[in-house]
């Protein structure tokens, strides 16, 4: 952590207002065995991942981490965004920060000049017309000019609210993981970036989807969007040291689990197609975390390896078709963070 995050807090009645934010910080983050250890993994969705953000304002302010200790937090695409700003906020000043931080990072993402709104109204439209099933031309994004104008904004929004260069020295033992997913497009394997090493282009790497973006270069490979890989990353968040080992692991979750009918429509049926590719990975993640804890409590396996999670997961609850995930209209944006803020009250609500 940096020094900033370890300074002395001090005597509590001539503390600053950035020793305070540095103590409630360490508040979150500081080892302690009777804590309960949570890990959050931020599942992607494009725009729909504004709900995160608004799930992690209410986590981040409202659990008492004084039971609680944060020791990972992982995230694909825009969860990977979500992930990267609470967790630097948190590492920096605090709880607060991060909740200003995300709030920061969705507004200069959203669509707020007239040229760039009516571009995303053009873009939302056509994407929902695709999905319908209306036919049109495949065109690579290498064959489009100024393609990668979205990514370049895209790094802009994250610089505008992130230092990169101070990532490294932030990442220590009792700083919670940090995790971001991505496909290594060559070597045809998931590639996670953590702590150190994620830079902005490893976050950019993690939203590019192949359909909009060029792959991101790194370590002499292409990389593609999460989606394809782990969506989001639970492996690096469960295999931490013995005293780090996350307890529970709380999974916000972009893409519905279930739906009551079976889709019939072009739109509907692509749309349930979406949400299944973003689901099998995370799935099958969680399907070996329940088939270790059945180990465990079986007695299978050794108890100073491994322990029990359990896992919890914060859906949104609210149906959105999937052209809205390229849709970045500020009201909708705040609408989404709405919807996570209200979610994650109900979810401390049933603990």
């Amino acid at each position: 952590m940096s020094d900033t995050a370890n300074a002395d807090v001090g005597d509590p009645d001539t503390a600053t207002d950035g020793e305070d934010a540095t103590a409630e910080a360490a508040s979150v983050t500081a080892g302690n065995p009777e804590h309960t250890n949570v890990a959050v993994a931020c599942q992607g969705g494009g725009s729909h991942t504004a709900f995160t953000a608004g799930v992690l304002q209410t986590l981040l302010t409202e659990v008492d981490w004084s039971t609680h200790e944060l020791v990972g937090i992982s995230g694909t695409s825009g969860g990977a965004f979500n992930a990267l700003a609470a967790w630097y906020g948190l590492v920096t000043e605090g709880p607060e920060r991060s909740v200003e931080l995300l709030e920061e990072l969705w507004d200069a993402l959203s669509a707020k000049q007239a040229g760039d709104r009516a571009t995303n109204s053009l873009v939302t439209a056509l994407n929902r017309l695709e999905n319908s099933g209306f036919p049109f031309p495949q065109v690579s994004p290498y064959e489009v000019p100024g393609d990668e104008l979205g990514k370049d904004r895209i790094r802009e929004a994250l610089e505008s609210c992130i230092d990169f260069d101070a990532v490294p020295p932030l990442c220590d033992r009792d700083t919670p993981e940090l995790v971001v997913g991505t496909v290594d497009v060559n070597g045809g394997v998931f590639e996670t970036f953590t702590n150190e090493a994620v830079t902005v282009d490893a976050v950019l790497a993690s939203a590019a989807v192949p359909d909009l973006f060029e792959a991101v270069e790194m370590n002499g490979h292409g990389h593609w969007d999460g989606l394809f890989s782990q969506n989001p990353p639970v492996y690096d968040l469960m295999h931490q040291p013995p005293d780090r080992k996350p307890d529970e692991l709380w999974v916000v979750q972009i893409n519905p689990q279930e739906v009551e009918e079976v889709p019939t429509s072009t739109m509907e049926i692509n749309d349930r197609r979406n949400e299944l590719a973003g689901n099998i990975s995370l799935n099958q993640e969680l399907g070996f975390i329940e088939r270790v804890n059945d180990w465990v409590e079986a007695g299978k396996l050794p108890a100073d390896e491994f322990t029990h999670t359990e896992v919890r997961r914060i859906e949104m609850g609210q149906r959105y078709d999937t052209a809205t995930k390229v849709d970045r209209d500020p009201a909708f944006i705040q609408e989404l963070l709405e919807d996570g803020r209200r979610a994650a009250s109900e979810f401390l609500a049933e603990q």
